[in-house]
């Protein structure tokens, strides 16, 4: 990542903010976009003492005016843009039938699926000029379906749609696509901002996830990992590899699986 080009959206925390700080690490010069402007200040500072550049632009990448307005920031000076991460996003915690405000599932497509298409529409030529490389953070949601989240697995599943028609339309064009399809993260604030069945966020009360989550520098890790070999898809942990395959031959089995898993959050939660 030495001298990397690097716009992170949703980088005011969470593994926006840990792979910020692990690419800083490694002397990347860094654009950081978020809407908080002081916790994303503070990511910046950790940034700049790790050996990196960290500039930071707060903005909301539901706003196209926002997103061109990153694009610009980070390309000023005649500089272009090696990597776009697109990390930013929002759960839900909440049956389908028991949601009583159906806007919640707009917001949901807004932050999880157009969040990606927004910066990656005016960072795409720069891209191109770099042969450089698109990282959005989807979900195993985005291949499977999950009880309590079918908004947010929706707009997972958008996103990964998105980027296998890239790779098709951009081929022979340099730049390279990766999908990350994690497991539920520690360390992040994304339950306790999942939106609930009256629209509003869960809030503190809500728990972090069990010991089968993982964590915010593992999943870094991975993700610099596959990007140093230029890989479509990675999914953290890899055992959750098996679960979209599992569909495939027996989905009432990945039916059970999955909701004993929700269940159990539940339980815990």
């Amino acid at each position: 990542m030495k001298d990397k080009r690097v716009i992170i959206t949703g980088a005011s925390s969470g593994l926006g903010a840990s792979l910020a700080e692990a690419m800083a690490g490694q002397g990347a010069d860094l654009t950081l976009f978020a809407r908080r402007e002081a916790q994303l200040g503070v990511v910046a500072e950790r940034c700049r003492a790790l050996g990196g550049r960290a500039r930071t632009i707060v903005g909301d990448v539901t706003s196209q005016d926002d997103c061109q307005r990153l694009v610009d920031a980070a390309t000023e000076e005649e500089k272009g843009i090696d990597l776009l991460v697109a990390n930013a996003g929002v759960s839900m915690w909440a049956r389908f039938d028991q949601v009583e405000d159906p806007s919640v599932f707009a917001s949901l497509m807004e932050t999880n699926y157009l969040g990606v298409v927004y910066p990656l529409h005016y960072a795409l030529p720069h891209l191109k000029a770099a042969r450089g490389s698109i990282v959005a953070i989807s979900s195993i949601q985005g291949k499977i379906g999950v009880p309590l989240h079918s908004g947010y697995v929706a707009s997972k599943h958008a996103v990964v749609g998105l980027l296998s028609t890239l790779r098709q339309e951009l081929k022979g064009s340099g730049v390279h696509i990766l999908t990350v399809m994690p497991h539920w993260l520690r360390g992040t604030n994304l339950r306790e901002n999942a939106f609930g069945k009256d629209g509003t966020a869960l809030g503190e009360g809500r728990r972090g996830h069990s010991k089968e989550s993982i964590s915010l520098d593992a999943c870094s890790q991975a993700i610099l990992d596959a990007l140093a070999k230029r890989k479509r898809e990675i999914v953290v942990p890899w055992k959750l590899r098996l679960l979209p395959w599992l569909n495939l031959i027996s989905p009432e089995t990945l039916d059970r699986v999955v909701t004993g898993a929700v269940e159990k959050q539940e339980d815990e939660g």
